[in-house]
C-alpha cells in the first residue's frame, strides 16, 4: 500500500463519519488515463484531504510554501502529492511548471481557484491560474462544490459536476481568466442545485 492510499485511508476513518461525507457524480471523473484538473470551491483547511478521500484517483495538489518549513508535515505533504507555491501564485513558475509536468503525465491536479477560503461559504471569483492550467494542458475540467458547514455531525455533500466543454472556449481563444470563470460559475450551478438537499 501506497504511503498516499494509507493516508487517505486514514482520512476516511476520521473525517467521514464525523462530517458524514456523502459523495456524488463520482462517474464524472475519469477512471483511467488522460490528464484531469478538479477545481473545487474552498470553505476549509479540510477541504484537500475531503477531495483527495473522495476522488476515486490521487490527485496532486499545491499547498503554500509555508506549509512544507515543518519537516513532518513537509514530508507528508510531499508524500501525498502536494507540492509547494508561493504567494502571488501566478507568478511561482515553478510551482506552474511543476503543475503542468502533473497533466503531462496523465494525472489528476487539484485547484481552489479562488485561492483562500471563503467564510461565508459564498464562492468567490476565481484567479485566473485554473484557467491556465486548462488552455494549457488537454485535460478533462471538473467542477467540483463542497457543500456543507464542517459542523460534526451535520451531512457535507461533495459533488463532482459534468466536465467543463472546453473546445469552444479554446475555438474562441478565451483568456484564462474567462476559462476561471466558466469553471466558478459551473461549481455555482452545482452549489445551488444541491443546496437544499
Amino acid at each position: 500500500m501506497s504511503f498516499y492510499q494509507f493516508a487517505k485511508n486514514v482520512v476516511k476513518i476520521v473525517l467521514k463519519p464525523k462530517y458524514k461525507v456523502k459523495e456524488m457524480g463520482l462517474e464524472n471523473i475519469p477512471k483511467t488515463g488522460g490528464p484531469v484538473i478538479i477545481c473545487s470551491n474552498h470553505i476549509s483547511n479540510y477541504d484537500p484531504p475531503i477531495v483527495g478521500m473522495t476522488c476515486p484517483r490521487d490527485i496532486y495538489f499545491m499547498a503554500k510554501e509555508e506549509l512544507f518549513e515543518n519537516k513532518l508535515f513537509g514530508f507528508i505533504l510531499r508524500n501525498v502529492h502536494a507540492f509547494p507555491i508561493k504567494r502571488g501564485g501566478m507568478t511561482d513558475r515553478n510551482a506552474l511548471r511543476q503543475g503542468l509536468e502533473v497533466l503531462k503525465d496523465g494525472n489528476v491536479l487539484g485547484l481552489f481557484p479562488e485561492g483562500t477560503r471563503s467564510k461565508t461559504g459564498e464562492i468567490k471569483k476565481g484567479l485566473a491560474g485554473a484557467g491556465f492550467f486548462a488552455l494549457r494542458s488537454q485535460a478533462t475540467i471538473v467542477p467540483c462544490a463542497i457543500i456543507g458547514q464542517y459542523k460534526s455531525k451535520e451531512p457535507l455533500l461533495v459533488v463532482y459536476g459534468s466536465p467543463v466543454e472546453m473546445e469552444s472556449l479554446r475555438k474562441n481563444k478565451a483568456s484564462a481568466q474567462e476559462v476561471t470563470d466558466v469553471i466558478m460559475n459551473e461549481i455555482k450551478k452545482i452549489q445551488e442545485k444541491h443546496l437544499d438537499l
